[in-house]
């Protein structure tokens, strides 16, 4: 039996809790009556999981050849995602002058959850290494 590669691992998991996470956002966003796709949500989402699979992405095929730089290549890929933050979403969100808890929570709630599972699949990886 042939075993499921890591990075089809990491997106298969990544695409399901971002959906899933996705749809329960839209849904209490209605039920509470704001607009459920308003603040960017849909880009939020398809921005942090798309650089979520890059990083992990480049992080797994240089795992060998920049083995002891692997840690510092994973917070380079957090500093990415909050220079993204600040260049396509905060001027979005400060047009008004204030940044509202719901444009807060559709950005940092899929950045949390795919920092999450990038740092939980990183781990394994760097176990699997040792």
């Amino acid at each position: 039996m042939s075993k499921t590669n890591p990075i089809v691992q990491f997106l298969i998991v990544l695409i399901a809790v971002l959906g899933l996470l996705f749809f329960i956002h839209v849904a209490l966003l209605q039920s509470s009556g704001f607009p459920p796709y308003g603040n960017m949500l849909v880009w939020s989402y398809l921005v942090n999981g798309l650089l979520a699979a890059a990083i992990f992405i480049l992080l797994y095929v240089f795992r060998k050849k920049l083995k002891n730089s692997i840690g510092f290549l994973f917070m380079a890929g957090s500093f990415l995602k909050f220079i993204v933050f600040f260049i396509v979403f905060y001027p979005s969100y400060k047009i008004d002058g204030d940044m509202n808890k719901l444009e807060f929570a559709a950005f940092f709630v899929p950045y949390a959850i795919c920092l999450i599972l990038e740092t939980v699949f990183t781990a394994k990886m760097l176990q699997k290494m040792s």
